[in-house]
């Protein structure tokens, strides 16, 4: 274990997926924010992860390589985080393949929904810009329609029109997710449980009864300290992780200008006060 971390964030997005700042960026921006650890969590993506460690300098915060697989199963949807895994293992690499293939059909699908139900076309050069993005998604295309004067916002675009379309089997099922982190030697973590995929409210009886289900497929963590909690989800979070004796993370869902969230902002007061956030920091690969 590496003593002295206090302040973390383990839950980010760069460029690489839907957040706006570059990865070598990334760094310095933490070191300014004071924080002892930070890792970078791009959706079904650890590139930006090998750009950091080739940037980052001996004086710059402890660095903790993760990502963030969007899941989908007969009960609903999850985001789960992955930590300290070994980004050349075979099991995390073949489900990172998977929800890459997946992303891109998407896209691909909601471009043609888009032009067939709305009339919404792009030129040539935007839609080569959009496929440039290693991991382009709904805010990519939102802020296309914005940029065209389809929409007001990027969230007007979303709620409006990218999500009149929807999948249900282009999704990477949460166990698939879970033993792809464990077969390479990494640990699970549900992000933001009480939000499932983001827009959901889970709580309550719903809420212990997925955690149990995905403690069965070998889930070891979950996201308690968040962003967009409550003191009142948070201490729920936080009695089901207890229950389950699981591990605690704690994470912004930094996005840079593409949220307003702020770096950091994990509502934890300090990484010392949980001893579960502790046991996790004990047990992951750093570095």
């Amino acid at each position: 274990m590496i003593s002295g971390i206090t302040k973390l964030d383990l839950h980010m997005h760069t460029s690489v997926s839907d957040g706006t700042d570059m990865p070598e960026a990334v760094p310095a921006l933490v070191k300014a924010t004071g924080l002892d650890l930070f890792a970078v969590t791009d959706h079904d993506s650890i590139s930006a992860c090998a750009r950091i460690r080739k940037a980052r300098t001996p004086e710059d915060p402890l660095f903790l390589p993760g990502v963030e697989f969007s899941c989908k199963d007969e009960n609903g949807k999850y985001h789960i985080l992955g930590y300290g895994f070994d980004p050349d293992a075979e099991p995390i690499r073949r489900v990172l393949e998977k929800g890459h293939a997946f992303r891109l059909n998407k896209v691909k699908k909601r471009l043609e929904f888009l032009e067939t139900a709305f009339g919404f076309s792009f030129s040539p050069e935007d839609l080569r810009t959009l496929y440039a993005i290693e991991c382009p998604g709904k805010p990519h295309i939102g802020n296309l329609m914005v940029k065209y004067g389809y929409a007001t916002t990027k969230e007007d675009a979303i709620e409006h029109y990218i999500d009149q379309i929807r999948f249900k089997s282009e999704y990477i099922r949460p166990e698939e997710a879970i033993e792809g982190i464990l077969g390479g030697g990494g640990i699970p973590v549900l992000a933001h449980p009480v939000y499932g995929d983001g827009g959901d409210m889970i709580l309550g009886s719903e809420l212990e009864e997925r955690v149990d289900r995905l403690t069965s497929y070998g889930l070891q963590g979950l996201e308690a300290y968040y962003s967009g909690f409550t003191p009142k989800m948070c201490q729920e979070v936080l009695r089901l992780a207890g229950k389950q004796d699981l591990y605690v993370t704690a994470g912004s869902d930094y996005h840079g200008a593409n949220k307003m969230v702020m770096l950091g902002d994990t509502g934890l007061p300090s990484a010392q006060d949980d001893e579960s956030l502790q046991r996790f920091l004990a047990d992951v690969r750093i570095g």
